[in-house]
């Protein structure tokens, strides 16, 4: 596979010589703050080939990896008096495959976009050479391995994609631009590319329990993050505010807020999510966001959340963010604000990775948690400022407000595509179920063409440390399925994958202390999966599942719930209707 960079002033790759390398080997254990697994082992052999033009004097290196789970590399320039500033117009690294096999792309059209598209199944030639596919790309190897292309520790440097090529079975990397230039990276050296990656596992599920994007990045970089806290967020915005009690107005004002921030304190639940609306309009680039609106008090809303238990986080603009980060992270921490939900930057040009990176820095020195919406796909950099809790870059529930596009086979399809390269702020937990015949999009009180145990199970299934309810308290009071959503944790101790098909079907086993948590899925078809329980521990285990109901066909929020005495000899059988699910939460018996 060629590897090629084009510089203003001239391409590199035809006129290089080795001019050393070196190898060692790294062995590295690490705690994780949050996220699908406490602990994190980064094994691997590396080797630097230090190259250089000839004739000329630049000098560049080409840095590789090999994990057991995959395999990756980067581009480092260093320190010379050859090459002090460049600019970087083009990467063309190729990938390159024995054979057309099946993959499942996310093709894009253009940079500008929210990374918020379906993952359709192809093949590798059929991605034309002027497409643009959005990673990571998911590739299964006939008769062989499954595969992921994507990039990790993305930092100071413009974000990388997908081309097909005139080549058979290759693919060729792409840079976003500046806006309106043709130059990708501006950079002084030394300077180093993201690592280019390919994850390797025997099954499609062994990439979702790998570490590999987090073991390429810098370690923590936050002396004591013991702030940092994952949690499930009530959430005014997705239902449209829906508030039943008659003698609240609902809307962006102190009362409704209330009203969900008492359903969060009387479910157990973390946080509270005051989203669009507090501080003005969420278009307007230049509102102030250090005041609110008359109808909102901030700091009395974060004084009564307390209280009760509850933490509070907001949603912004990035424009405005970008003009009074300073001043409005101090502001919110005197409040008392736990995080920043950040929005709209839609891009992952160098200058918008930049900005990423400066707020999730800043947002630690307030002891700010972030949430980045329209966003590109996570690289790592959570291991270095784990305040980074988790990000949208996917087409999530959001969907069903205008269109039927978040569908069961989409579900079942982002843990083994989008959610390879990290947390996902999908937002599930929609309570209105109705059958994929009844549904209809509309914005205010949203239905989902799911069952209500497929919603249970996009909590286990879907790795975000900060988990929303999306739905009114209205639509989940006194219903089946709430008492789950009372008890499963948003971050975990281990993570394991039972059973999965890209596009049919999944199962998942997360542990949190002592008790594990099972998620299953399917797509549009019925379902029975024979789920085994041998990653449990010697003795018996009390086990309390939530079923799609006998009739969960005809109405989607039919719920079973069963309980049992099983062993680690023994095995679920998880039935599920068509778009269903199934939970359970397993603990031992002391």
């Amino acid at each position: 596979s060629p590897l090629k960079l084009e510089f203003q002033g001239g391409e590199w790759g035809e006129r290089l010589v080795a001019k050393a390398q070196s190898a060692k080997s790294i062995y590295e254990e690490y705690d994780l703050i949050v996220g699908k697994s406490k602990r994190a082992i980064n094994s691997c052999n590396e080797m630097v080939v230090e190259l250089k033009e000839t004739p000329g004097e630049r000098q560049i290196n080409l840095v590789f990896r090999a994990y057991d789970d995959g395999a990756a590399f980067r581009y480092e320039f260093p320190a010379q008096s050859a090459l002090q500033d460049f600019e970087l117009i083009a990467e063309k690294s190729e990938f390159r495959f024995p054979a057309n096999h099946t993959c499942w792309a996310m093709q894009l059209g253009r940079f500008t976009l929210n990374y918020e598209k379906e993952y359709e199944q192809t093949t590798i030639d059929d991605i034309a050479a002027d497409a643009l596919v959005g990673l990571p790309l998911t590739i299964e190897i006939k008769d062989g391995p499954t595969v992921a292309i994507t990039e990790a520790n993305l930092t100071d440097y413009a974000g990388m994609y997908l081309n097909g090529s005139d080549v058979a079975n290759a693919l060729v990397t792409a840079l976003s631009p500046w806006p309106g230039e043709e130059v990708c990276v501006k950079a002084s050296t030394p300077h180093a590319s993201p690592w280019r990656v390919v994850m390797i596992g025997e099954t499609p599920g062994d990439l979702i329990e790998s570490n590999i994007i987090l073991n390429l990045n810098e370690p923590l970089a936050i002396a004591d993050p013991s702030w940092i806290k994952a949690g499930r967020v009530a959430w005014d915005w997705w239902s449209g505010q829906i508030v039943d009690d008659p003698n609240i107005k609902s809307g962006m004002n102190d009362a409704t807020m209330k009203h969900y921030i008492d359903f969060a304190a009387e479910n157990g639940l973390e946080y509270m999510l005051i989203d669009a609306g507090w501080y003005g309009h969420h278009r307007n680039n230049e509102a102030d966001i250090t005041q609110t609106i008359p109808e909102i008090d901030m700091p009395g809303l974060v004084r009564y959340a307390n209280d009760k238990g509850v933490d509070i986080l907001i949603w912004l603009n990035w424009k405005s963010v970008e003009k009074q980060m300073d001043e409005a992270f101090a502001l919110y921490e005197q409040w008392g604000v736990k995080g920043v939900k950040i929005d709209y930057m839609d891009r992952d040009d160098q200058y918008v990775v930049n900005f990423y990176h400066n707020t999730v820095k800043k947002a630690a020195e307030h002891h700010l948690c972030v949430d980045f919406h329209g966003a590109y796909k996570p690289t790592g950099i959570r291991r270095t400022y784990p305040n980074l809790m988790t990000r949208e870059g996917v087409l999530g529930l959001e969907y069903l407000k205008w269109s039927d596009r978040a569908t069961p086979e989409h579900n079942v399809t982002i843990p083994f595509t989008r959610m390879l390269a990290g947390p996902m702020d999908y937002t599930p937990g929609g309570f209105r179920n109705v059958t994929r015949a009844e549904f209809k999009s509309q914005n205010k009180n949203p239905l989902v063409p799911t069952t209500r145990c497929q919603q249970l199970a996009l909590y286990v299934v879907f790795e975000s440390p900060l988990q929303m309810l999306s739905d009114a308290p209205a639509n989940y009071r006194g219903q089946i399925g709430l008492d789950f959503l009372q008890v499963v944790p948003a971050s975990w101790d281990e993570s394991r994958v039972i059973a999965g098909v890209i596009g049919d079907y999944i199962a998942m086993a997360r542990r949190s202390d002592k008790t594990w948590y099972i998620g299953a899925m399917t797509d549009w078809d019925a379902r029975a999966l024979d789920l085994p329980l041998d990653f449990l521990g010697d003795g018996e285990y009390d086990v309390t599942m939530w079923s799609d109901g006998a009739d969960a066909e005809r109405t989607p929020a039919s719920v079973s719930v069963s309980q049992a005495k099983l062993t680690k000899q023994d095995s679920l059988q998880a039935r599920m209707a068509p778009g269903g699910g199934f939970v359970a939460v397993i603990k031992p018996i002391e």
